[in-house]
């Protein structure tokens, strides 16, 4: 399917819908910066947060991509989980930005190596009310992954349910938030280690060092940096930009646009170390220091877009794990979801830049 733009396109949404998830992002730099809506602004449209809206049913788009006109960049789980489920969305770039990963239990439990996890209890929360459970897709990736490194399998532990009935898409207000945009991710899975329901859990990003900190984990094994990506990847690792085929089909230029701005935002990244860790920490609601914790000093080198195959092939990988542990109702063509037009054609508008300037100095 070609996503050449044309000329001659007239179709012009008033509104694109945008979300991104509070993690290190070049989308939410570029919305941050007030880029995006000065970029669309210029087209004489208007930039929504999806995420922002008070309407439930809007916000639900995070997860379920939806709403026409929009495009995400986050988690991965929940846009490949869409695809499977037929939405007609589009995969235009990736970035791959390595976080913290650890499996963590409490000093005192005995477990002191992966090894010692055989026969123990593996915490894993089940949200019973939410159409995407990503958290615990989240955190059997994790402890697969974890026990892959000693040979072990989840067979080999005992994984203990944690219902959960809150949705994931609390009201902002919301009295228990407390003054928070959101509930904290691994209130369930640190209750249940405590209590002594469970052994040992899954944690990652700077929420996971944080949490760490707090309850003074021991780490069974931290695996965030392990040189085998298939290690590492998870619904953060790599972290997908899609958009909706309204876009992709009838207004391509707009998705270059939509590129050059994120871009954009990538390369301010690698100019400004010291803004990109304050503006990532601020996306995800935690302190600079967790975010160097977790991400390491050179964050502001991993927020560049790209549609390389071995990023392409982190996606196909973890979608396999999601169908193999059946949270996708159906396999998809990973080839036929992933749209390099747009990308392709920004690409060669940085190409023609510098032949043009030369033109233009030699006139």
């Amino acid at each position: 399917m070609s996503t050449t733009a044309s000329p001659a396109s007239t179709t012009s949404p008033d509104v694109l819908w945008y979300t991104r998830c509070p993690v290190p992002s070049p989308l939410g730099i570029a919305a941050r910066q007030g880029w995006l809506a000065e970029t669309f602004a210029e087209e004489g449209i208007a930039v929504e947060s999806i995420i922002d809206s008070k309407d439930r049913s809007i916000r639900e788009s995070h997860f379920d991509h939806h709403l026409a006109w929009s495009f995400r960049q986050g988690g991965n789980i929940p846009p490949i989980w869409a695809r499977s489920n037929g939405r007609a969305t589009r995969l235009v770039a990736i970035t791959w930005t390595d976080e913290f990963q650890a499996i963590v239990t409490l000093p005192g439990r005995g477990i002191s190596s992966l090894e010692h996890l055989a026969g123990k209890r593996f915490a894993v929360p089940r949200r019973v009310n939410d159409l995407i459970d990503f958290h615990r897709a989240t955190a059997l990736k994790g402890v697969v992954s974890g026990l892959s490194l000693a040979g072990l399998t989840t067979a080999d532990l005992t994984l203990v349910d944690l219902p959960i009935e809150e949705s994931v898409i609390v009201a902002q207000g919301e009295p228990s938030l407390f003054g928070l945009r959101r509930r904290h991710p691994y209130f369930r899975e640190v209750d249940a280690l405590v209590r002594g329901e469970a052994d040992a859990i899954f944690v990652k990003g700077a929420e996971g060092v944080v949490v760490a900190n707090l309850i003074g984990a021991q780490v069974v094994a931290e695996f965030g940096n392990h040189p085998d990506p298939k290690v590492r990847i998870n619904n953060g690792t790599p972290r997908v930009l899609t958009v909706d085929d309204a876009l992709s089909q009838q207004r391509p230029d707009l998705v270059v646009r939509l590129l050059d701005v994120v871009a954009r935002a990538g390369r301010w990244a690698e100019a400004h170390p010291d803004e990109t860790v304050r503006f990532v920490a601020r996306e995800i609601a935690t302190s600079e220091d967790a975010v160097l914790a977790s991400n390491g000093p050179d964050v502001h080198r991993h927020l560049h877009i790209g549609l390389e195959a071995p990023l392409v092939e982190a996606i196909g990988h973890f979608k396999d794990f999601l169908l193999a542990w059946g949270f996708l109702p159906a396999d998809f063509d990973l080839g036929a979801w992933v749209d390099s037009a747009p990308l392709r054609a920004l690409q060669a508008q940085g190409a023609q830049k510098p032949a043009l300037e030369s033109v233009a100095a030699a006139a």
